[in-house]
């Protein structure tokens, strides 16, 4: 049995040698091999990480390795550089005055955190479920310190990949003592990210394509108040804030949170109520709890019964977008409850066009 758990142990540990080419033209668009990745999604497989050509800006096109470690880089690791990319992007643009750190496990947010400083940030993101996140890869909006390092070097944390625009020598030399530890500087945020923004996912059979999901809710002015009574400002800016990450989670999600992070998130599930229920035993069980969070939901909800758990929790306000014959009896549960209820109308001009992150990725 020692015998075989040694051997299993050394499969997530090889490097697989990869043999695709160097360079591919997809839709007139060409495409240079970048990193030879550890290995694929399952160890044993093959990968490789391609940047676009002419892609500029806080991209993986952008990305540098400085410290490879024991293992370097595998496929699930590039993925969840990307979307933590993309989620402190966002935050970037949105909040332009906060600094912003997402924890990622496997193409989803464990937790997201907004602060005056990268550090505070750290902790409310990591705070959020710091159960999951081992494993993690923890995406900086700002310069990683040695504090900061030492955290992320803690062996308990287990963190396999750090991205940050910049950081400390001596945070370097502080992660460099963690050996499985990977470390990787992008360019700085400045909303100059560019590539065609078209997505391609390769099926079986065939390839399905699509422009790259960007949400336009990002102020007031692209959600339509439809409640008796109206949010706060603190509870209208942590409905967007939520909403920002709950594009950038496995559809069917719902996300849990205040204004500056996120508190339970229910990702990925079959049913809209089971995802509810996720992020509601997340947020009690594993940060400080549901009452008196907003609720987040990517797409519509076709009965009453998130609404009704929200209310049960504690849960102040909600946003999602309208579109199931269950509208009008779910605001009617928001309004019983007292909840804010907000939907992503983001054009005045187009009463019945909402936004929807749902299948989005």
């Amino acid at each position: 049995m020692a015998k075989e758990r040694s051997a299993a142990k050394a499969q997530y540990s090889q490097k697989v040698a990869e043999s695709f080419p160097d360079e591919m033209v997809i839709n007139g668009v060409t495409f240079r091999k970048k990193l030879s990745l550890r290995y694929g999604i399952n160890p044993g497989g093959p990968a490789a990480l391609y940047e676009e050509e002419g892609a500029s800006g806080t991209n993986l096109a952008g990305i540098e390795v400085l410290q490879e470690g024991s293992k370097g880089l595998g496929y699930i690791n590039v993925e969840d550089i990307d979307y933590s990319l993309r989620i402190v992007e966002k935050m970037h643009m949105v909040f332009p005055e906060k600094q912003c750190v997402a924890v990622m496990k496997h193409v989803n947010p464990s937790g997201v955190g907004l602060a005056e400083t990268v550090e505070e940030a750290y902790h409310k993101a990591w705070d959020c479920d710091s159960l999951s996140a081992f494993g993690s890869v923890d995406c900086f909006s700002g310069e990683v310190n040695e504090g900061l390092a030492k955290y992320l070097a803690d062996s308990k944390r287990n963190v396999e990949v750090v991205v940050a625009p910049s950081y400390t020598p001596e945070a370097l030399e502080v992660m460099a003592t963690r050996k499985p530890l990977r470390v990787v500087r992008i360019p700085e945020f400045n909303g100059a990210s560019n590539d065609s923004g078209v997505e391609y996912r390769r099926v079986r059979g065939g390839m399905l394509v699509q422009p790259r999901f960007d949400s336009k809710v990002v102020s007031a002015q692209n959600v339509h108040v439809v409640s008796d009574r109206q949010p706060s400002k603190d509870e209208l800016n942590a409905c967007i804030f939520n909403w920002l990450v709950a594009g950038f989670c496995r559809s069917n999600t719902i996300v849990l949170g205040r204004s500056d992070r996120t508190v339970g998130v229910g990702t990925g599930q079959m049913s809209r109520i089971d995802a509810a229920r996720i992020a509601v035993y997340n947020a009690n069980n594993k940060s400080d709890g549901a009452r008196g969070c907003v609720m987040a939901s990517d797409a519509y909800m076709p009965f009453t019964d998130v609404i009704e758990l929200a209310a049960s929790e504690g849960i102040t306000a909600a946003i999602w977008p309208l579109g199931s014959d269950a509208d009008k009896r779910v605001i009617e549960a928001g309004n019983k409850a007292g909840i804010a209820l907000l939907t992503t109308r983001y054009d005045p001009a187009k009463p019945d066009q909402y936004e929807r992150c749902f299948d989005h990725h």
